[in-house]
């Protein structure tokens, strides 16, 4: 087998450099990670332990929202984890209404990294992270990877969507930073054509990827045309890797029998991390070093039994600058009690209910991911929610809960941009007071209510 050149200077040069000039530890705490998961469930149980203990102190003493809770002082030494059930549950409504309140007082401006999520609420949030976060996110997704024998510099191609907002010169660096310092081509998500698979399948065999990675409902599609042509990529991969949507087991058999190699589910969220991940054994393994997952009654907030379904609670015990205990990112999930074959102590979920973004139709046949209108509200402070619902190729309508104080031309350029994205297709457009969550207990942005195909 040739050698990657890329990889290898990624490996052995970028990932050095970053790490004497600029202080990157992602690789030491991909090391970190990749060791705690030997440890017994005890030694296991005290890092989280002790990581969660010093966080809430945090909290108490220098995040203005939960400064009221100092009275939890000693419970929070004696048993940590029982004093955070006594924290309320934070919703992404209570968390943008008081905003500056739970941003700590010792955190550095200079050193503050912004970022938003979407998602499937639909509700765009902003919120504030340091390295030190980023850092654990990235080393919970490479130690995921590892178990696949995939590392920083393997060569992927992924299915995925390019910033909408670049220029064509910023779409251009953006994509040679792809290519050489990442190791990865993009295949736009956002448009998919039957009749440019084979030149997809030519793309990726000239690239040779080691892995592919992009949304489930976008490689199912691909899949889906790919066996639809009697189509192959004549190599043999390490993994496809799901993630950003609940991955079905019906999907999960079209690709692998579209790409013959397992599918790796990844479960996270732009707010939380990487929550967990699929080992070789299939169970997805929690980032129990990085997070504290909670499964709780969507009436009553009671903890659910193992197996039991219910709405999923977050709290990330790395993010000292900005907390969110007991963070509601808006997704569903059952807990499990078993161990796993692997040998990990990391605990297991059973079942993940997350998010689902539908792929749309134009009246010319091209598919469209449902994440790509996500893209377009991300940024827009006007729209609070939004919900498109295609009823055929020729016809959709939006629905869009404004903000308080919001501006008409935001408004009118996130239409006009929605209806650029469906070319050709009717979109009636009603502004509502609120948009009713779905099953699931989320808010479906995307509906698409006819076959795909």
């Amino acid at each position: 087998m040739v050698m990657d050149k890329v990889k290898w200077i990624i490996e052995k040069g970028v990932y050095p450099y970053m790490e004497k000039r600029r202080g990157n530890l992602i690789r030491q705490k991909t090391a970190e990670l990749k060791s705690d998961q030997h440890l017994t469930s005890v030694e296991s149980n005290e890092i989280r332990k002790k990581k969660l203990q010093d966080l809430l102190l945090h909290c108490i003493e220098s995040v203005p929202a939960y400064e009221e809770y100092r009275s939890l002082e000693e419970v929070i030494k004696a048993d940590p984890f029982s004093a955070l059930r006594k924290f309320p549950i934070l919703t992404k409504s209570t968390f943008k209404e008081s905003f500056s309140s739970y941003l700590s007082r010792e955190a550095d401006s200079n050193a503050l990294i912004e970022n938003y999520t979407g998602g499937s609420t639909s509700e765009p949030v902003k919120f504030y992270m340091d390295r030190h976060t980023v850092e654990y996110y990235e080393a919970a997704r490479w130690r995921g990877l590892s178990w696949w024998g995939i590392t920083q510099g393997s060569r992927s191609v992924m299915l995925w969507g390019n910033p909408l907002e670049l220029n064509k010169y910023e779409a251009k660096k953006y994509s040679l930073k792809e290519r050489w310092l990442k190791n990865r081509i993009i295949i736009p998500a956002y448009s998919i054509r039957a009749e440019e698979m084979e030149g997809y399948i030519r793309t990726i065999r000239r690239f040779s990827p080691e892995y592919v990675y992009g949304y489930a409902s976008a490689l199912t599609i691909f899949s889906e045309l790919m066996l639809d042509k009697g189509l192959a990529l004549g190599f043999d991969l390490k993994a496809v890797v799901s993630t950003a949507e609940t991955l079905h087991d019906f999907q999960r058999e079209i690709i692998e029998t579209a790409f013959g190699c397992p599918v790796v589910n990844e479960y996270g969220a732009r707010d939380g991390g990487i929550i967990a991940y699929q080992c070789r054994e299939g169970s997805m393994h929690i980032s129990a070093e990085n997070t504290v997952v909670e499964v709780v009654d969507p009436v009553t907030f009671e903890p659910m039994s193992a197996g039991e379904s219910g709405i999923l609670l977050t709290t990330d015990l790395n993010n000292f600058v900005m907390p969110r205990l007991r963070y509601r990112i808006g997704d569903r999930a059952a807990l499990s009690e078993r161990s796993c074959p692997c040998g990990m102590v990391l605990p297991v979920m059973e079942k993940i209910d997350g998010r689902e973004d539908d792929m749309f139709v134009t009246i010319d046949g091209k598919y469209i991911h449902g994440h790509a209108f996500n893209h377009l509200s991300r940024r827009t402070r006007s729209v609070r929610k939004f919900q498109i619902v295609q009823e055929s190729p020729s016809y959709a309508s939006l629905s869009i809960v404004t903000e308080a104080g919001f501006e008409q031309n935001e408004i009118d350029e996130f239409i006009e941009k929605a209806r650029h994205l469906l070319p050709g297709t009717k979109i009636d457009v009603n502004i509502v007071e609120d948009i009713p969550i779905s099953g699931s207990g989320k808010h479906r942005y995307t509906i698409r209510n006819f076959p795909l195909r």
